[in-house]
C-alpha cells in the first residue's frame, strides 16, 4: 500500500476495520465488504449518490473521472473536502455517509469483494 492509504486506514480507525485494496491504478477503501472510497494519485474520493451528491456539488468538489477509449467516464465518487484529511471525527462522519451511499447503491445488500 501507499503511505497515504496507510494514513487513511489509521484516520478512519473509529469507523471500523477499513481496508485498502489495489484497484483502478489506485486503491479502493472497503468497510464491511463495500467499497466506499477510492484513492487515485493520493487524492481521496468518497462514494456519493442522489442523496449526497448535492453536498459535494455545493462545495465545488470534483467528481472522479477517467478517459476510456477517448471518452470521459464519470464514477459516483467525489473528491473529499480538505478538512476530512485533518480530523478523524470529520473523516469518519464523511466516510459513514459514503458507506451509506455504497449500501444504497447495492440495494441495501452487501457486496462482498
Amino acid at each position: 500500500m501507499s503511505e497515504f492509504t496507510d494514513y487513511l486506514e489509521e484516520l478512519l480507525t473509529d469507523l471500523g476495520p477499513v481496508r485498502a485494496r489495489r484497484m483502478f491504478g489506485g486503491h479502493g477503501l472497503f468497510l464491511d465488504g463495500l467499497m466506499f472510497a477510492l484513492v487515485a494519485d493520493d487524492t481521496l474520493y468518497l462514494k456519493a449518490d442522489a442523496e449526497t451528491e448535492p453536498e459535494f456539488q455545493a462545495r465545488g468538489l470534483s467528481q472522479f473521472t477517467y478517459v476510456k477509449k477517448g471518452r470521459e467516464v464519470h464514477l459516483s465518487y467525489w473528491r473529499a473536502p480538505a478538512e476530512v484529511l485533518d480530523d478523524p471525527e470529520i473523516a469518519c462522519d464523511w466516510a459513514r455517509r459514503a458507506h451509506a451511499a455504497a449500501r444504497r447503491s447495492q440495494g441495501g445488500g452487501r457486496a462482498r469483494l
